[in-house]
């Protein structure tokens, strides 16, 4: 696991950006992440003294009461499929998990908890407990504050990192989720609802290259977020379909949306984007107007729109 890992980090982070970022930065997040690797016992193969490595004692609890998917598993933990596979083969053997093939369709595998399995968990829970009471225990009251606060903040901050921006088929499951949610969201907030029949198309042949583009944000492999652009040669490009799930609004998923949206459109040679969008959305004219959009007199007869904002792309 450990060179194709090395591998995908080489790929994913540049040696120019890490020499682009401030030392004391990356020496600072080294630092933290070994400390927290010895207070949690992860360097040990014998995690929370149950007789294996932390890996397996992890997969366990993320497998949970109801079980997983294994192909959900693995994105969301972000595992190579070959050590995803290796540590399953260990818990089997140790009588802590099934895995089987689900009766209504073959081609997907599914893990689950034997009765073993489910006290381990249990058990782990218990242990996780005891050892977060050992870390706070020793702290005066305000240290506690002080030290949950700032894990809730890192946790937090953490999370922003984890996402990923990519490039998604308009028609793929994810993509007509984020829709469903978006359309139900507008219906929701609208001062007289929402029809998408009756707003400016945006349909998904016109949401792919070369006419559009579409750009899906995901946490741990769930959908989160979407944007979309849609192309008309030299003139400028609309920003449509801009979505943040509820659950994900704190992360700075808009910002980074747009950001993406903006790249991908200076890269098809785009100078000017559009977008127009509904009073009721106060958040997103926010965003819109720190992102550098300038609001313009109406470009479109979009019936829902009562605001209209470009921006020049540098």
């Amino acid at each position: 696991m450990l060179p194709k890992l090395t591998r995908k980090l080489t790929r994913e982070i540049s040696l120019t950006k890490i020499r682009d970022m401030n030392t004391s930065d990356i020496q600072q997040v080294r630092g933290f992440n070994r400390i927290v690797a010895e207070g949690i016992g992860f360097i040990d193969d014998h995690f929370l003294g149950r007789g294996r490595p932390m890996s397996e004692s992890r997969l366990l609890w993320e497998i949970g009461v109801g079980g997983a998917d294994l192909r959900a598993l693995r994105e969301r933990l972000n595992l190579d499929s070959g050590y995803l596979s290796r540590t399953l083969v260990s818990l089997e053997r140790q009588g802590l998990v099934v895995v089987q093939t689900r009766p209504d369709d073959r081609r997907v595998r599914f893990v689950s908890l034997t009765e073993a399995g489910a006290d381990e968990r249990a058990e782990l829970d218990k242990l996780s407990d005891a050892v977060a009471c050992r870390v706070l225990e020793p702290l005066s009251d305000e240290q506690r504050r002080r030290l949950v606060m700032a894990m809730s903040e890192i946790e937090h901050l953490l999370q922003a990192s984890m996402v990923s921006f990519d490039i998604d088929d308009p028609d793929s499951k994810d993509a007509r989720w984020c829709f469903e949610q978006y359309f139900a969201e507008l219906n929701a907030r609208f001062d007289f609802g929402f029809d998408p029949s009756l707003s400016l198309s945006a349909d998904a042949r016109e949401l792919t290259a070369p006419e559009g583009v579409l750009i899906v944000a995901r946490l741990r492999g769930n959908p989160i977020g979407c944007v979309a652009l849609k192309f008309h040669g030299k003139s400028p490009a609309e920003l449509k379909r801009m979505w943040v799930s509820a659950s994900a609004r704190g992360l700075s998923i808009g910002r980074r949306l747009i950001e993406e949206a903006e790249k991908h459109a200076r890269q098809s040679g785009v100078r000017i984007v559009r977008l127009e969008t509904n009073r009721t959305l106060h958040e997103a004219i926010g965003l819109y107007r720190r992102s550098g959009y300038v609001e313009v007199e109406a470009f479109n007869a979009e019936p829902y729109a009562h605001h209209w904002f470009e921006k020049r792309l540098t």
